[in-house]
């Protein structure tokens, strides 16, 4: 006699201590002692449910793009957890070889001021929810969602982004030196 396999794909994410999350109208909403997050998680090929303490996300047939959609939907559910626990926080450096620029915070605009001795400052938007602090050469971008954290970052590295010159010789800019889970050189 032959065992039946279970049909479709079934993942648990086990909600952590003080935590509370709900799942409706396919928003899930994440509440921690760092604040709150909510995103959209609809998608035809995977349901959401969250029951015994416990997220489950479950799809009807096994395919490729079936098993896809769950593995994201799981990943992004402990990046929330994670989030209003934990936080994320990412370390970036200014690099200033040829001339001194200098770095503020206006208005929720990051204002980088005499990059590579250019006269109109170059500026970069801070969306709401990161926090960004400046110390000199050091900015640290903090948050509780992490691809937004992680694009406001990679933002303020793109805004000093050298184009038409030798990146040997001019090696200016704001760099990330320290991402959550790794360390950049």
């Amino acid at each position: 006699m032959k065992k039946e396999k279970p049909k479709g794909i079934r993942s648990e994410v086990v909600i952590p201590e003080g935590i509370t999350a709900s799942f409706q109208d396919g928003v899930m909403t994440v509440k921690g002692k760092k604040g709150e997050v909510k995103k959209l998680l609809s998608h035809p090929l995977a349901t959401l449910s969250i029951a015994d303490g416990k997220v489950i996300i479950s799809s009807d047939k096994t395919g490729r793009k079936n098993k896809a959609i769950a593995g994201t939907y799981k990943a992004l559910i402990k990046n929330m957890f994670r989030g209003v626990t934990d936080g994320y926080e990412y370390k970036m450096k200014a690099v200033a070889a040829h001339f001194p620029m200098n770095i503020a915070l206006q208005n929720n605009m990051v204002v980088i001021k005499n990059f590579l001795g250019e006269k109109k400052p170059r500026t970069c938007s801070v969306p709401k929810g990161v926090e960004v602090k400046i110390d000199a050469n050091d900015i640290t971008v903090t948050g509780i969602e992490r691809d937004v954290v992680g694009q406001t970052a990679a933002l303020i590295e793109q805004t000093c982004r050298i184009t038409n010159r030798d990146r040997r010789i001019f090696q200016d800019g704001i760099f990330i030196t320290q991402k959550p889970g790794r360390e950049t050189r």
